[in-house]
């Protein structure tokens, strides 16, 4: 999995009653893009070190492709 800041990571629960969260990335500790992320999770607001498991997955959104257009959003799992 990588990432770059200003994705979404969505992480589906994984028990039943259990609620799915998503929040964006706003720090990598790896330049290449690997785990952990810094996420600030949509429902509280708060940032937290995040390691992704098998229940995570990115929505990549408003990167830049060479010559300054922006490239498709694509789901990476």
């Amino acid at each position: 999995m990588r990432a770059a800041v200003g994705d979404r990571i969505i992480v589906e629960g994984t028990r039943p009653g259990t609620a799915r969260r998503d929040g964006e990335i706003v720090a990598l500790h790896h330049a290449d893009g690997s785990p952990p992320y810094d996420v600030r999770w949509s429902d509280t607001g708060r940032v937290s070190e995040f390691f992704p498991g098998p229940d995570a997955r990115l929505h990549h959104y408003g990167h830049t492709a060479a010559g300054g257009q922006e490239a498709p959003h694509r789901l990476a799992e």
